[in-house]
């Protein structure tokens, strides 16, 4: 058991991990509690279950650091986004997929690997010798999370995260929604009308905010606070905000043209994405939510064309915690008290699937290095990867640190490059091309 590398959990982070352990030759053990142990968000056993959302953002590789994230994981043969390009759903310009066919195929793929073994039991402590990754994510279990605390002397960081509802498609009115994606994105029909619009006029708008604000919450327990990540806030604590945030965040209308009556611009619109390959399930884009049940269904049914809404799920709300990685982790990702122990994915407080991922990606990789004897160069902060693993171990303000989607405020500027919105295009371009050579130059060095 020596050479053999022990991931805790099989979400993103812990499914990559192990992908890119074992294709280097690595015995690798996967330690899930699910579906023995289960967590509030979970719907199954399976690893690399999506849980918020069918989304992994944008693809474009060109001029978003997201899609340049998927463009190096998949340069280094990446297990999430090849299944994700199998189990592909048009969503305009973003890379969505049919949650279920691509969580059975992901635990299919590891389940079959030579290399690995999946343990179905509950790790509820640090462990004292071995190569072992912790994938945990925001879900981490109580015990485990406890011997976490004890071992760093420090409290666990924790935020709110939501989970929007999904809605049956039949029961959408389509005499009032249509479909369209946002400016007509995306090179087919089918990307140009990956999602369904459902418009108000200002006077329904209102009338939807005042629902909203007066609509029964969950309470938060004792010693429980509210501190949202912002990429993921609940629809009623924008609204809170101001009356018209929502309408300049996810219910904004701008590149939308109402194709029942194309004269009238719509003062708000809800978007709905498909959920699933067969087009039977769309969840509500940017709904997260943590409202009551029933408070949901009345509120929600206020929405043109989802009168007779049927929910396949409603919103719900999950205490979300990670580590302070500036203060507890080196620069390849190991407990510095414990270098035995790696940290990957969401825990480490990067955000989103595809950040997970790409940090398991990493972990995976420099400890196979580590157990067989060989060096491994830093991972350039000119690339996504790297820029997102320097800020979270040592670029970031450890008394500050939150957690981060990747994104181009956190590479090191070009050189001659002019900033402004106008120069933009050029400049985020200049990043990508300089990443994607930096990340090849990186991936033959430890081949």
């Amino acid at each position: 058991m020596k050479n053999t590398l022990n991931i805790i959990g099989g979400g993103m982070a812990g499914s990559e991990a192990a992908w890119q352990a074992a294709n280097a030759g690595m015995n690798v053990v996967i330690h899930e509690m699910r579906p023995k142990v289960e967590t509030f968000a979970h719907r199954t056993g399976n690893l690399g279950e999506m849980v918020c959302s069918n989304s992994f953002r944008s693809d474009d590789h060109e001029q978003n650091a997201v899609g340049l994230l998927h463009w190096e994981m998949r340069a280094a043969d990446g297990l999430i986004m090849q299944t994700a390009e199998k189990h592909r759903i048009p969503a305009g310009g973003a890379l969505a997929v049919d949650r279920d066919p691509f969580a059975e195929s992901v635990t299919a793929a590891l389940k079959a690997h030579p290399n690995i073994t999946i343990s179905y039991d509950e790790i509820t402590a640090l462990p004292e010798d071995g190569h072992w990754i912790i994938a945990t994510g925001p879900l981490t279990s109580g015990a485990l999370a406890e011997a976490i605390q004890a071992e760093t002397s420090a409290e666990a960081l924790a935020f709110f995260d939501a989970i929007a509802p999904i809605v049956y498609h039949e029961s959408i009115n389509m005499d009032v929604a249509w479909m369209q994606s946002r400016y007509d994105k995306g090179e087919t029909v089918e990307e140009q009308t990956a999602y369904l619009n459902c418009p108000m006029t200002k006077d329904q708008y209102e009338a939807f905010i005042d629902a909203l604000l007066a609509a029964d919450k969950t309470e938060f327990k004792e010693g429980e606070t509210a501190g949202y990540f912002d990429g993921c806030l609940p629809i009623e604590v924008m609204a809170e905000r101001g009356r018209e945030t929502l309408r300049f965040g996810p219910m904004k209308p701008v590149g939308l043209t109402n194709a029942h009556d194309p004269d009238t611009k719509p003062h708000a619109v809800v978007q709905l994405r498909r959920d699933n390959a067969l087009g039977t399930l769309y969840n509500i884009v940017g709904f997260q939510t943590k409202m009551k049940y029933g408070a949901q269904k009345d509120v929600f049914k206020t929405i043109p064309a989802l009168e007779d809404a049927e929910f396949a799920r409603l919103g719900g709300i999950h205490r979300n915690t990670f580590i302070n990685s500036p203060t507890l982790l080196d620069a390849q990702m190991r407990l510095r008290s414990r270098p035995n122990i790696r940290f990957a994915g969401q825990i480490t407080g990067v955000e989103g699937y595809v950040e997970s991922a790409a940090m398991g990606l990493l972990a995976g990789r420099m400890a196979v290095a580590e157990i067989i004897g060989k060096s491994v160069p830093a991972v350039p902060n000119t690339t996504a990867m790297g820029a997102l693993v320097t800020h979270i171990t040592g670029g970031a303000e450890a008394k500050t640190f939150q957690p981060m989607n990747v994104n181009f405020g956190l590479f090191p500027p070009l050189e001659g490059a002019k900033n402004g919105r106008r120069n933009r295009k050029t400049r985020y371009k200049g990043y990508t091309d300089r990443a994607k050579l930096d990340w090849q130059n990186w991936l033959d060095q430890i081949a």
